[in-house]
């Protein structure tokens, strides 16, 4: 991977990483279009600057974070990531082998569109508009949504805990809110987790040349995220999804067509 590749997926993450399009089917759809091989450190690469990208969150909501006195936030947090860390370890080949699969990741961001088109008027009732108001309850089913973007990438963490946010009864800005705090925790592992695993397996990996990219393209995407997040919430405060599933749908139907001609 080049310098100019490391910048460009690093742009497109912290782009796509809270908005319902899928940042990690933008990355690998990109990575195949640019020629990126998909070895080791590509896949650390994207994951790592996943989590740098929602590092943001922690600066924006940085007060929710630290306030060790609301200790019920964290165990919320604990009750919706579990089914997404469980179902995360036992299907990481199944993981990786779609996401070597780029006309597969096009066929779901188009899948995802659609659904996009259609979920403002399918949970229109809002009865939890206050994040102390979340309970235990809503909080694991909405870690389960996730569970749908470990098992389908392309389909979007982001969009898959709106929505599943959306189901219980939150405000569309409150279930972005919580889908960020979620993001965390659980890209907090997933970082961990392919660290450990490439320094055990494959240690050669972690050179000081791959160090420098990584750190290059953490810092990017955390700078972009920042921008994009405010965007987002405000965003959502005055408009729904349906641009973002027109996007999907059109993104998809190009890539697909890229592919499909032999590109």
């Amino acid at each position: 991977m080049s310098i100019i590749e490391a910048i460009i997926l690093a742009i497109i993450e912290g782009i796509t990483e809270f908005l319902p399009i899928s940042s990690t089917g933008h990355m690998a759809l990109v990575s195949a279009w640019m020629g990126i091989q998909d070895d080791t450190f590509t896949k650390l690469f994207e994951i790592v600057i996943q989590f740098s990208a929602i590092l943001s969150v922690l600066v924006l909501y940085w007060r929710r974070f630290i306030d060790i006195r609301s200790w019920q936030f964290y165990a919320k947090m604990l009750f919706a990531i579990v089914p997404a860390l469980a179902f995360g370890a036992l299907l990481k080949d199944h993981i990786e082998d779609l996401l070597g699969r780029p006309l597969v990741i096009a066929s779901i961001l188009v899948a995802g569109g659609v659904i996009l088109l259609f979920v403002d008027g399918w949970f229109r009732e809002v009865s939890t508009t206050q994040h102390d108001d979340i309970s235990y309850r809503q909080a694991f089913w909405i870690g389960c949504y996730q569970v749908l973007a470990v098992i389908f990438p392309g389909l979007s963490r982001s969009a898959a805990t709106i929505i599943g946010g959306m189901q219980q009864r939150l405000s569309r800005p409150l279930a972005a809110e919580f889908s960020f705090f979620l993001a965390v925790p659980t890209m907090f592992a997933a970082s961990a987790k392919s660290l450990y695993d490439v320094y055990r397996e494959a240690p050669a990996v972690l050179s000081t040349d791959n160090l420098l990219l990584l750190l290059l393209g953490s810092v990017i995407a955390f700078v972009v995220a920042l921008v994009v997040i405010r965007f987002f919430i405000v965003y959502l405060q005055r408009n729904g999804f349906q641009v973002f599933g027109w996007y999907r749908i059109l993104a998809g139907l190009l890539m697909a067509g890229w592919i499909l001609a032999g590109n």
